[in-house]
């Protein structure tokens, strides 16, 4: 379905975070049901994944010529 690629597309290329995705699904689903009066059924798609980002640690050294 044209709308479940939608969002796979959102997770997958445009890597947009889970909440994002959420508003997108929320706003296609009232589009469908209020204005369009279609029923779209189950809409199955790709969830978000958080990105993990490790923390930046400086070493001694670094921290030294920072403070200079």
């Amino acid at each position: 379905m044209e709308v479940e690629r939608y969002l796979s597309g959102l997770a997958t290329k445009g890597k947009v975070a889970t909440s994002t995705q959420r508003q997108a699904l929320n706003a296609i689903v009232f589009l469908y049901r209020e204005v369009l009066d279609i029923d779209l059924g189950e809409i199955a798609h790709i969830r978000s994944k958080k990105q993990r980002h490790p923390p930046t640690v400086l070493t001694q050294e670094e921290v030294l010529v920072e403070h200079d």
